[in-house]
C-alpha cells in the first residue's frame, strides 16, 4: 500500500477512469488521503483555480447530470466553503464523496449553497490522481423542493462517529439494509417492506427535518402528524425510481445512494427529484437519513450510467 505522504505529494496528472465499481483491491489512497482530495477540491473551488487539483488527463466533470468543462458551473460563481460537511470515504473503492456546504457571487451579495460532490480517485499507475468528478448544486427552494441551509450547519454526532471494528457490518449488509430506503418509496410504505429503522431515526432533506423526533415538517403543519415516526410516515408510491450505490463509508457505517425518484407528478410537469441519501447503518438499522436533493427534468440520467 502506497503511504499517504506518498499521497499528499501526489497532486499532478494521469489517466481517467469512470464511476463504475471495481473489484476490491490494495488500496494506494487511504481515507487521509481521499479526505485530502475533498478538502483540496473545495479549496480551489473557492479560489477558482481547477488547475491546481491533481487531475488525470482524461478526467470527466459533470454539474447536475450535464458534462462541462473543469472550470464552467459553480467553478465560476464560488467565493468560499463553510466548515461543516459530511464526507462520504469509501477506501475500497477510492471514492471521496461529501454534502458540502459553498459560498456563492450573487452580484453584490452571496448565498450559501448545497454541493454534492463525488470523486473518483485513480491510483494506479503511478501517483493517486482525481479521474472523476460528479457535483450537484442546490441554490433554493425552487431547486431543492425544500432547503433550509441552517438545519446542515449543526452535523449529527451519531452520524459522524465510526462504528467500532468488531461491530461493523460486511459492505454487503450495509448496502442490503440502506436499500430498505427505495424498497419503500417504491411501493409507497416503509411499514410494508419493514424497514428496520431505529428508535429515533430522522430524515433530513437540503436542511429541512423531513421526519424524526423534533418539529418535523415545520412549514407544513398539516403534514406534521406522524411525521416524527419515520417507518410510518405517509409516503407515496415511486414506481419508477431507479437508484445506484455511489459509496460506502466501512469505518462510519454510511451507506451514500443516487437516487432518481422517477415523474411522480408532484414535482413539476416533465420533472424528477434527484436525490443523494447517505444512510446511517449501524446494529442492523437505519438511524439517519441526510439528503441533497434537487428537482430536474425526468430521464435525465447521471450521465455516467
Amino acid at each position: 500500500m502506497k503511504s499517504t505522504v506518498h499521497c499528499l505529494l501526489s497532486l499532478t496528472l494521469l489517466a481517467g477512469l469512470a464511476f463504475g465499481t471495481r473489484a476490491a483491491e490494495p488500496a494506494a489512497c487511504d481515507r487521509a488521503c481521499l479526505t485530502r482530495f475533498i478538502d483540496a477540491y473545495l479549496q480551489a473551488l473557492s479560489r477558482r483555480q481547477p488547475q491546481a487539483l491533481a487531475l488525470a488527463p482524461q478526467v470527466r466533470f459533470t454539474e447536475d447530470s450535464r458534462e462541462l468543462r473543469l472550470g464552467e458551473g459553480l467553478w465560476q460563481t464560488a467565493r468560499g466553503n463553510k466548515p461543516e460537511r459530511l464526507d462520504v470515504i469509501d477506501v475500497r473503492d477510492g471514492v471521496a464523496a461529501s454534502l458540502a456546504l459553498v459560498d456563492e457571487d450573487r452580484g453584490d451579495t452571496s448565498a450559501t449553497v448545497l454541493l454534492l460532490l463525488r470523486l473518483r480517485i485513480d491510483p494506479a499507475p503511478g501517483p493517486a490522481r482525481i479521474a472523476a468528478i460528479e457535483t450537484m448544486v442546490v441554490r433554493n427552494r425552487e431547486e431543492g423542493f425544500v432547503f433550509n441551509v441552517a438545519g446542515t450547519r449543526t452535523p449529527n454526532r451519531r452520524m459522524l462517529a465510526d462504528v467500532p471494528a468488531a461491530a461493523r457490518l460486511s459492505r454487503a449488509e450495509a448496502i442490503r439494509i440502506a436499500e430498505f430506503y427505495p424498497k419503500g418509496l417504491t411501493v409507497g410504505s416503509f411499514v410494508e417492506v419493514d424497514a428496520p429503522f431505529a428508535a429515533g431515526a430522522y430524515r433530513l432533506e437540503n436542511g429541512y427535518l423531513a421526519a424524526g423526533p423534533g418539529e418535523c415538517m415545520p412549514e407544513h403543519p398539516e403534514r406534521r402528524q406522524g411525521c416524527t415516526d419515520i417507518k410510518r410516515q405517509r409516503i407515496i408510491k415511486h414506481p419508477d425510481l431507479t437508484y445506484r450505490v455511489a459509496a460506502v463509508d466501512e469505518e462510519r457505517g454510511i451507506v451514500l445512494l443516487r437516487l432518481d425518484f422517477g415523474d411522480t407528478g408532484h414535482y413539476g410537469a416533465g420533472n424528477a427529484l434527484v436525490a443523494w441519501e447517505a444512510f446511517k447503518v449501524d446494529g442492523g438499522q437505519l438511524h439517519a437519513v441526510e439528503a441533497f436533493m434537487k428537482v430536474m427534468p425526468a430521464k435525465l440520467g447521471s450521465g455516467w450510467d
